[in-house]
């Protein structure tokens, strides 16, 4: 009966992405890897004069993402580059909704002038500051933080002083770093059918990311969420509405009693061992959308939203979705899946690799 589903939600797929009749058949479809850049500074194409920064926050009405940065740095200079600043969706928020400055803090002449007016420390960590043309900030300068779930929140934050409406990719990346780095909760809901488990649940607020397996001889999703913003009571109780939580395997004690308020201490298990099923993110993985790298979050709601015949474009940045339009035209390319794929740096830098490859 599963199998069902597949033909009309693959050609539902195949049709959208291709419905624009101007595919985007760009060289550079998704953020560069190879722009000269020194590791320090990840792979953002960055300005480097201040005038000339400032001229173009001016006429575009972006704020300036202004970057102070040993070049060459040490070990945390260096990590702030090839980690932070080169993931693909911070590069692009960057590029799209900011002037991108890098001052080198341990250079001589006009990197040392703008130091100097900045009042920053030469031979320095890094350092990112997000001001207006007039070099006034927009959020306090980050220094002491360099975790990409730092970096996001405070472009969020300063974007939303600015009045510059933030993208749902966005959003959706800052919302599952944070609740990541705070750290999520998990739990096994099991059901008759897990790719309905994943449909249901994977749209939910507060959910981050969902893998559909067996577990105790049942079909379950195993679900990690922000336990800030849905608990699992509420969670259990959605599942039990939508058929989709007949049972709960969890081994937390008040986890146990949140699920036995709505199912019943009969049904309350202690988890077992987690086998993933074959075919991930069903939805998604019988589209073409599932060799487009996405954060787990993105994949989550892309994936519940082709189930019920809608786009997943929202939930995707614009390079995203010239990608998927690039693979549309492209069929025979050779693509590779990224579901559940966690290294988003690594699998773009593949997927550049293999457009490389085709030009």
């Amino acid at each position: 009966m599963k199998y069902f589903f597949l033909l009309p939600i693959t050609l539902f797929a195949w049709i959208f992405i291709q419905a624009n009749d101007e595919v985007t058949t760009t060289t550079r479809p998704l953020v560069s890897a190879e722009n000269g850049n020194p590791v320090e500074l990840g792979k953002v194409n960055w300005l480097r004069n201040l005038d000339e920064a400032k001229a173009q926050a001016k006429e575009s009405g972006k704020p300036i993402f202004l970057l102070f940065q040993e070049v060459p740095g040490c070990s945390t200079c260096r990590f702030y580059g090839s980690e932070v600043l080169s993931h693909p969706l911070v590069v692009e928020a960057i590029e799209s909704l900011f002037v991108p400055l890098a001052i080198h803090n341990n250079k001589s002449g006009a990197d040392a002038k703008v130091l100097k007016a900045f009042g920053e420390p030469s031979w320095n960590n890094p350092v990112v500051r997000i001001v207006r043309n007039n070099q006034q900030n927009i959020v306090p300068r980050l220094s002491g933080n360099y975790t990409l779930a730092g970096l996001v929140t405070n472009m969020v934050l300063s974007l939303q002083i600015h009045g510059t409406e933030i993208p749902t990719y966005l959003q959706l990346l800052q919302e599952e770093l944070s609740a990541r780095q705070s750290g999520l909760a998990e739990a096994n809901l099991s059901m008759y059918c897990f790719w309905s488990g994943e449909k249901n649940l994977g749209h939910l607020e507060g959910v981050i990311e969902t893998q559909a397996g067996f577990m105790n001889g049942k079909e379950v999703v195993k679900v990690k969420y922000d336990s800030e913003a849905i608990s699992l009571k509420d969670l259990v109780a959605h599942g039990s509405k939508t058929g989709c939580a007949d049972r709960v395997f969890v081994d937390d004690q008040k986890q146990q009693a949140q699920a036995a308020a709505i199912l019943g201490k009969n049904k309350i298990e202690k988890e077992g061992s987690f086998r993933l099923d074959a075919d991930p993110k069903y939805y998604l993985g019988h589209t073409p959308y599932q060799y487009v790298p996405m954060t787990q979050l993105q994949a989550a709601r892309a994936n519940s939203l082709l189930a019920n015949r809608q786009s997943p474009e929202v939930v995707l940045s614009p390079q995203q979705r010239s990608l998927a339009k690039y693979i549309a035209a492209h069929p025979k390319a050779g693509w590779k899946s990224w579901i559940n794929e966690t290294d988003l740096i690594g699998a773009w830098g593949e997927v550049e690799a293999l457009i490389a490859k085709g030009k």
